[in-house]
């Protein structure tokens, strides 16, 4: 039945995506960061529902004639930048096998996060995609939170095999970005029944993230509940809130997850964190020495055995930072951090203009919820190797169309009395003798 369902929802998208562009990116949204597909038990888990759904998006970019060129800004020049720097440093990779293949799954996710940019341009496109990424990770948020009170939160939550969320730290991190989202479409919506859904569905990823047992998750969680409260314009309810329900999450959780999380603060004694700082000394060696990096999929036992300390512990980099470093050198993670910090302007942009604009508040709490899940993924990014989930570049589109409409909005307005001024003046002229 699930089989069933999934490809009916795809196929019957189609028509929708032929009609405009912009169906089709949602579409490929939904399929990337949710991964339907791993959700069925039968034939549709080999379907290639990706691959129609980017094929039939391009295809109406072609035949549509509206608007589909790349904005150029900050963010898209970057990114744009970080792809090319990309496919330099591809060629001179040291496992060149393992590369290409690496290679041609993130030229794929590049290519349609460029394709979101192009073609989500209006603010019910914008408001769609974050309902898309809410609905596509607030699934497995649900579920999870679920578990996690079922078991007794004994069992840690996995996300779906075989994707970038599969592993319990990388779904950790992906419901902590979500969440902000969450609160935003919360805050929005003017039905009661949407805003106790998501109140419940947030309340439930977070207990998700808790029962996935991520440190680094606890600590993404802990830096972006700060930035929230820091923004807050109801600082005292908003902290009474955190105050009352974060004790209550901790204390549900069992005495094996307190004492994992102990570990944080022992980093030395426990194997896993020093398989990390080992992995991250390998990946400053290895960018010291080639100017280009290692290219993709760097972790080796004979890449660890000529760059890293101890060369037995062979370890994925554990770290969006460092795994841009080791793979794609000092240019590389340099582009990646100035690519950060663009989207982080762009969103401050976005508030200094909406700010004191009613009509703009969308935008404001929009940009103001982006900026606290980049806050989380900065965090707990430092502690995963998810240099290419889409999930952050989705982020990216949906700024760089707000900050367009914003500042289209805020010229109009001051194009407004310039005319009256200038009507006013000619008619003043026209009347004299």
């Amino acid at each position: 039945m699930r089989d069933i369902l999934i490809t009916l929802i795809v196929f019957g998208s189609l028509p929708f995506i032929f009609k405009a562009p912009a169906y089709g990116a949602l579409m490929w949204v939904w399929v990337s960061v949710m991964n339907p597909h791993t959700q069925g038990w039968g034939f549709a888990t080999q379907l290639p529902f990706a691959m129609i759904i980017a094929v039939t998006t391009l295809a109406s970019m072609l035949l549509s004639r509206t608007p589909k060129s790349l904005p150029m800004t900050p963010v898209s020049v970057l990114l744009l930048l970080f792809v090319l720097w990309m496919n330099v440093t591809a060629p001179f990779a040291l496992l060149p096998g393992p590369s290409w293949v690496q290679w041609n799954k993130v030229m794929k996710i590049m290519l349609m996060s460029f394709v979101v940019m192009m073609v989500i341009r209006t603010r019910a496109d914008i408001v769609r995609l974050v309902w898309v990424l809410v609905v596509s990770i607030g699934f497995y948020g649900v579920k999870g939170g679920i578990f996690t009170i079922r078991s007794g939160g004994t069992e840690r939550v996995w996300g779906p095999e075989a994707t970038f969320i599969g592993d319990n730290n990388a779904l950790a991190l992906a419901l902590i970005i979500t969440i902000p989202l969450m609160y935003y479409l919360q805050q929005s919506s003017a039905k009661r029944w949407v805003r106790h859904g998501l109140t419940g569905a947030m309340v439930l990823s977070a207990l998700a993230a808790l029962g996935s047992y991520s440190r680094g998750g606890l600590l993404a969680i802990a830096a972006m509940c700060l930035f929230m409260w820091l923004k807050s314009g109801k600082k005292l309810a908003l902290g009474a809130l955190l105050c009352l329900l974060g004790p209550l999450l901790l204390a549900f959780m069992p005495e094996r997850w307190a004492e994992r999380m102990d570990t944080i603060n022992t980093f030395h004694e426990d194997s896993s964190a020093q398989g990390r700082l080992n992995a991250w000394q390998m990946a400053w060696n290895l960018a010291r020495d080639r100017f280009l990096g290692g290219g993709f999929d760097v972790s080796d036992p004979g890449i660890f055995a000529r760059y890293a300390p101890n060369p037995q512990d062979v370890h994925a980099a554990h770290s969006i930072y460092f795994q841009a470093l080791g793979e794609h050198g000092f240019v590389g993670l340099a582009i990646y951090l100035a690519l950060g910090w663009a989207t982080w302007r762009t969103a401050a942009a976005i508030i200094r203009l909406s700010r004191g604009k009613p009509e703009l508040a969308w935008a404001l709490g929009l940009a103001t919820m982006c900026q606290a899940s980049m806050v989380g993924f900065a965090v707990g990014g430092a502690f995963l190797s998810l240099l290419y989930f889409d999930l952050p570049y989705y982020l990216m589109a949906a700024l760089i169309a707000t900050r367009i409409l914003v500042e289209q909005h805020v010229q109009a307005q001051r194009t407004v009395p310039l005319r009256k001024a200038s009507k006013q003046a000619a008619s003043s002229m026209a009347g004299q003798p």
